[in-house]
Order: C-alpha cells, then structure tokens, then sequence
C-alpha cells in the first residue's frame, strides 16, 4: 500500500510570501518519509464547503511545475483536473511538459468538474452535467490519441483537432497514467473501465468504496477490460495523526478491497503535517500492509 499527500490548502501559513518554502519543505520531507504521490486540486477559488472562497488558491499544474523542481521520486498529479478549465489538446500538451520535466513522474487525474462558482466567476463555460460527461469523454480520447504515434485529426461532437502533434512525447510509458476521479455509477466508472489506467473514490467508509468496486467490475466485464489492470485509489478522510493505529487498521480494510493507494491531506500546518507522517513513519506502515 502507497501514501499519496493531497496538498489541498494555501491558507497556512498566512503569509503568501511563505507559501512556497512551505509548499518545497512540506514536498521535500514527504518524499523523504516515504510518500509515493504528490497531488493538488483543480480549482481557482477554494472550495466553499471548506471554507470561505476567498482563501487562498494556486493554480494546479504551475504548482506541481514547482514542486517537480523540489522533489525527485514523487509521481505528480492533480486529484483532479476539471475538464471544462482547458481545452483538451492544450492538457495534453500540459502534462507532457509536467513528464518531461520531472522525468518522467506525472499522472493525469481528471474529472467532470463540478464547481460552479468559480467557472462563472472566472468566465469559464457552464454547460449541463451531461454535456461535461461527454467533453471528459472526448478529452479522454483526445490525449490518448495526442500520446499515441497517431498525429492525425481528432473530429469529435464538441471537439475538432485538425492536427493532434505532442513533440517531445512523454518520457513516462506508454503515457502518463490515465486516473478518472469520482464515483458516479453510471458514467464516471464507465470512462474508468473504457479509457483509465487508475481510479480515485472517496473513502467515506469501506463498505461505500466495495460497493464501488463491484460496480467498476461490473462495467469492465461490459467494457471487455481486465478489472485488475485498473489501479484503485482512495482519498481517505480520517486524519492520520489523530489515531495513527485507526487509520492504519482503515487502510488495511482498504487494502484487503484490493485498493493499492491512499490519500490523506494535511489538517496543520503542511510542514508539520509531514514531519509527523515521517516520525511515525506511516507511510512504512502501510507498506508493509498485507
């Protein structure tokens, strides 16, 4: 079992002067302790069930540009990125840069997008859950095929590429991991069987996430896709320092689901987050998970 560190907040510490020697440091000692995979989210306002809007709020893929240049081991990824926030040839384009910097260790996470708030606030198109569904399915397409041999047109219903170019390619092989986050039963967990390399649930409860899984399989059998060539990922919401042997016997459960990564996110200051992760060495705990 890996540990993934979900960097969701900017708010500590305060300064934003101070953000990025935060952001290095807390990056820095992760990989030290053993993290496997550094995310950020995909939003420009931060999220209202959070916390207020106005918080503070990067942008995903200039921060881990960022954080690549600290770290060397840590996969990088967004958990995730909206579809409706670039065009899908220019994602594309986006983490093939992310992969050739840091050599190789970039993922692309992406979803439906959901926040509304922020799009209308910032000018970004609204259109009905649907239609999203059907640009991620596209967008999908569209990088897999800009991260193929084929360079050729992409001549989709909400999308036309006349040219679909990616030069240098990926370092990573065949591409950059493909992970579709979300749970919808329906859709999202259809695109993961059709076109991912990994998912990503919330880990509201064990019995949620297993009901989950059975659903995925259920669409790969449809889709004709191994289940097990799918990598399943979870964002645990217990804070692991506050009961490290709970949230070790937690993942465990998640483990024996056949989950292969966890998530936490910090719930003090980053720096201080990771330093304890490091003391009470969870991510070696986790790893040596039946």
């Amino acid at each position: 079992m890996r540990l993934g560190l979900h960097y969701w907040n900017f708010s500590t510490p305060a300064d934003p002067a101070e953000i990025a020697p935060a952001l290095a440091e807390t990056a820095r000692i992760a990989e030290q302790a053993g993290v496997s995979t550094f995310t950020v989210m995909d939003h420009y306002f931060q999220m209202e069930f959070t916390t207020s809007a106005d918080e503070p709020m990067l942008e995903a893929y200039t921060t881990l540009g960022y954080v690549a240049a600290k770290t060397e081991r840590m996969t990088l990824g967004v958990l995730v990125t909206g579809v409706m926030y670039r065009h899908p040839g220019l994602l594309a384009k986006i983490v093939t840069t992310l992969d050739v910097l840091s050599g190789g260790r970039a993922q692309l996470g992406i979803g439906a997008s959901w926040y509304e708030r922020e799009q209308r606030g910032l000018g970004v198109p609204v259109v009905p859950v649907g239609e999203r569904f059907e640009r991620l399915e596209e967008t999908l397409q569209i990088c897999r095929q800009m991260w193929s041999a084929n360079n050729g047109p992409f001549d989709g219903k909400h999308y036309q590429l006349a040219e679909t170019l990616c030069v240098p390619a990926p370092i990573s092989r065949p591409h950059p991991p493909i992970m579709i986050g979300g749970g919808g039963e329906k859709k999202t967990l259809r695109l993961v069987a059709r076109y991912a390399d990994a998912c990503n649930l919330f880990g509201e409860s064990t019995a949620q996430v297993a009901h989950k899984l059975d659903v995925l399989r259920q669409h790969c059998a449809a889709e004709g896709r191994d289940y097990d060539s799918i990598e399943k990922t979870v964002l645990v919401m217990r804070p692991p320092l506050a009961d490290v042997d709970a949230f070790v016997a937690e993942v465990a459960e998640y483990a024996a689901l056949g989950v292969t990564e966890v998530q936490t996110m910090p719930d003090r200051h980053p720096v201080e987050f990771a330093q304890q992760l490091a003391k009470q060495q969870v991510a070696t705990l986790l790893a040596e998970l039946p």
